[in-house]
């Protein structure tokens, strides 16, 4: 059985080449699809998941991540307060405008920190120190950034709102595809940046203003004390602090991850992208097979003479569906697994490939492939004997 299956295959070389590229192609689409989508999601919640907080508290009004209302600075020593809470932390995420020598401009994200903090590290740091957010006016950006901003090495400078800023970090990995670029700084910095327009071109202060109880930001994070139950230190932030509500990081992370998925459509573009992908592999495996078949019908004809069984010729040809499934995965598996790691590096895109997804994705190719076999199975099912002996 094993050698009529191969020899099926091999006897007609380019068929069986054509055969393995429309499953590459197919196995290609479904992975890529399925990846993007996946890192595209994780993606969206970068900033939430780079922190270790247990808590976040936001404003009332908080929609996900990207939408919300600031909240005032003393929200963080009312949280220290609280019963429960080991630690508080404020931050900052606003958009800005990001002005080179050029003078073109970009939109980019501000993320102010607490450069002495504990809950939110833009890590790994290639470059530069988180004290150095303390200089004033001085920030990070990530590497995959740095063209995009127009600017190459730690010293170079640009203009964000109506101050210069200089770089005196590089982060790694710190890029979401549906943000703007991260540029990471101490609070002070990131509050300076955000009012600049209020500072007169000959007036700009050499240090940054303190933050006071009343400046505006946007997130406080928070670390239960050891043993404590969140939900219950949720309801206290929210009863204890006006106008917030607090959420586990695990729930801002999904919150921001459903909008993104459901908000924009892109789950049910690439959805469709990796359906092609299946409908795409499954036609033209039947073609190959369906011809395979009926290339070798006297063949069958006369197996089913000699007394085979129908069970005997439906392994012939579903094995012949399984060596091609296999042939056919591969190297699309390789090809996407080659294409993932250089999209990363170059663009710092993800397309997430767990060896779970890597094991679905076979699975889903040997069933293709087998169901694929249906056409030409039902081809020889049909099949009367009597044809071999007919000229």
């Amino acid at each position: 059985m094993v050698s009529i299956a191969r020899k099926n295959l091999f006897h007609d070389l380019p068929r069986f080449i054509v055969a393995q590229a429309g499953i590459t192609f197919a196995v290609g689409l479904v992975t890529i699809q399925t990846g993007i989508l996946r890192g595209f999601t994780r993606s969206t919640s970068l900033l939430v998941d780079t922190a270790t907080a247990d808590i976040w508290v936001a404003s009332e009004d908080m929609r996900h991540l990207d939408l919300t209302l600031p909240i005032p600075y003393e929200r963080v020593e009312q949280a220290l307060e609280v019963e429960g809470v080991e630690r508080a932390e404020p931050l900052i995420i606003r958009g800005s405008v990001w002005r080179q020598g050029s003078n073109k401009i970009s939109p980019v994200d501000i993320v102010g920190l607490d450069a002495e903090g504990e809950l939110f590290r833009p890590t790994p740091m290639l470059q530069g120190d988180f004290s150095d957010f303390e200089q004033p006016y001085t920030i990070a950006v990530d590497q995959t950034d740095l063209s995009a901003l127009d600017v190459n090495e730690i010293g170079d400078s640009a203009q964000i709102g109506a101050l210069d800023a200089q770089i005196q970090g590089v982060t790694s990995g710190m890029r979401s595809i549906i943000s703007s670029p991260f540029v990471f700084t101490s609070l002070t910095n990131a509050r300076a940046f955000l009012d600049s327009r209020n500072f007169a071109p000959t007036n700009v202060p050499s240090t940054p203003p303190q933050l006071t109880p009343t400046s505006p930001i946007s997130f406080v994070l928070i670390q239960a004390q050891p043993e404590q139950d969140l939900e219950t230190l949720k309801q206290n932030l929210e009863e204890a602090l006006p106008g917030v509500r607090a959420v586990t990081q695990t729930e801002l992370s999904e919150i921001t991850q459903t909008h993104w998925q459901n908000s924009t459509g892109v789950g049910f573009i690439l959805s469709l992208g990796a359906v092609v992908g299946i409908v795409v592999g499954t036609v033209v495996v039947s073609q190959i097979l369906y011809s395979s078949v009926t290339d070798h019908i006297k063949e069958f004809g006369t197996l089913k003479a000699m007394g085979s069984p129908d069970r005997f010729l439906y392994r012939v040809i579903l094995e012949q569906a399984l060596w091609m499934a296999v042939a056919g995965y591969i190297p699309g598996m390789t090809l996407c697994l080659v294409l993932s790691s250089w999209a990363l590096r170059a663009q710092a895109v993800q397309i997430l490939i767990s060896p779970l997804m890597a094991s679905g994705i076979f699975v889903l190719t040997l069933g293709m492939c087998s169901g694929a076999a249906i056409f030409a199975i039902q081809k020889v099912t049909r099949l009367d004997p009597a044809m071999v002996f007919k000229s």
